[in-house]
């Protein structure tokens, strides 16, 4: 395949879409009978990640302490009055006044250990789940780490290091680091192509301060999709979501792009920015937005930019399976929705309490949200956009992600 150049997002566009060679996958070697299909939620103020049905009733399998080395790494945040700034800072800013114990994670393809990404802790872990215990940790560039990403075949992890501007790649059995790259300002969403040739990370800027009018849009840093090659960990495209907003005439509208989901052929990109009761639908052929979505607000939600935590209106969004509809998490509006992805058409708006992240169930026929405000996940059922079931997580759940854990497990022994 000839070299990408920056300048040019159709050959970009083009390599993702025609390329359709799977690659063999690291759970291929791994007896299918002897793992369950689960979703990891993290509760990240209370530092554990509970662990649910991937569908159906969602039902609690077990739970995981991520933070068994606690008083390891206190110790070491007390010694240091830098670190010890910093983890006050994560408490009293995006933390809400709370401590970011977990904020992603992923379990490896064989199902025996979970990885985990510690914001206040700058770091990210290998968690024993036989055991609970660490099998490693690398400590993140700078001072806080955030979302992460697996490559298809579960054997790499990407994480955000939001403070230093760089997200790390690693070896998701040993830790070790295979290679990072430069981003924008605070780095966040990661996201693997599916053939596992590219990684997408969103910058999202400064999303803690008050300056968040629009005209003083520009404090909020530099915020950019870039894109790089997944092996070399070269840039191959930065894509400036500014440039398309403004060519659509919402020049007042933020370019910090939050969760974000391809389409199954990954031809379009649907995306979340601050501030917005809504999503974008973003072609990656012709480099335009092509469609916007915007969404109800609830009456008792305010405008007010700066009552909005970190920035975000809505933060969460994911896809069916087949394409055909979108979940969008309302975050600061208290809902939840499915869209038909053809016409935009939201369904109903199901209550839900802060919900932050929406994700997929493992057999595809739910979208299963995160209730931070309220510690618990729900699942919304694709066909009917009507709730199917809540189930009771613990401290601010946020991210929630598929994964698998040994058939029988119920927890660490320890």
């Amino acid at each position: 395949m000839p070299a990408f150049r920056p300048r040019h997002l159709c050959s970009v566009a083009a390599a993702l879409v025609l390329t359709v060679a799977a690659p063999a996958t690291a759970a291929t070697a791994v007896d299918a009978s002897a793992l369950r299909e689960v979703l990891f939620v993290g509760n990240n103020w209370d530092g554990t990640a509970d662990v649910i049905k991937s569908s159906g009733d969602l039902a609690k399998v077990g739970r995981i302490n991520v933070i068994p080395d606690k008083d390891e790494r206190m110790a070491e945040i007390n010694a240091d009055p830098i670190k010890w700034i910093y983890f006050m800072a994560i408490r009293n800013s995006v933390g809400e006044g709370h401590d970011q114990f977990v904020d992603d994670m992923y379990s490896t393809p064989d199902g025996t250990s979970v990885v985990v990404s510690r914001p206040s802790f700058a770091d990210v872990v290998s968690i024993d789940l036989a055991t609970g215990d660490i099998n490693w940790r690398f400590p993140v560039s700078g001072y806080r780490s955030d979302h992460m990403a697996v490559s298809p075949d579960g054997t790499r992890v990407a994480v955000s290091a939001s403070t230093a501007n760089t997200v790390h790649v690693l070896d998701i059995d040993t830790g070790k680091q295979l290679g990072s790259f430069a981003t924008g300002d605070k780095p966040h969403e990661n996201i693997f192509t599916k053939d596992g040739k590219y990684i997408y990370n969103m910058a999202i800027g400064d999303v803690n301060t008050d300056s968040d009018a629009p005209w003083l849009d520009w404090t909020k840093g530099d915020r950019h999709i870039t894109v790089v090659d997944a092996t070399t960990y070269q840039q191959v495209k930065v894509i400036d979501m500014r440039e398309k907003l403004d060519a659509i005439g919402l020049t007042d509208y933020s370019d910090a792009v939050r969760p974000a989901v391809f389409s199954p052929d990954e031809t379009k990109l649907y995306f979340q920015v601050s501030f917005f009761n809504g999503f974008f639908e973003y072609d990656l052929a012709t480099d335009k937005i092509t469609r916007t979505k915007t969404l109800p607000k609830n009456p008792a939600t305010s405008d007010e930019r700066t009552t909005m935590v970190n920035d975000s209106r809505h933060h969460g969004i994911s896809m069916k399976p087949d394409g055909t509809k979108l979940c969008v998490a309302g975050t600061m509006d208290d809902y939840a929705t499915v869209v038909d992805r053809a016409t935009l058409q939201e369904g109903p708006l199901v209550t839900a309490s802060k919900p932050y992240w929406a994700t997929v169930s493992g057999d595809g026929k739910s979208c299963v949200v995160s209730e931070s405000g309220a510690d618990q996940v729900t699942a919304i059922d694709f066909a009917t956009g009507q709730k199917a079931v809540s189930v009771a997580v613990g401290d601010h759940p946020q991210r929630v992600r598929l994964g698998h854990v040994a058939a029988g497990w119920t927890g660490p022994a320890s």
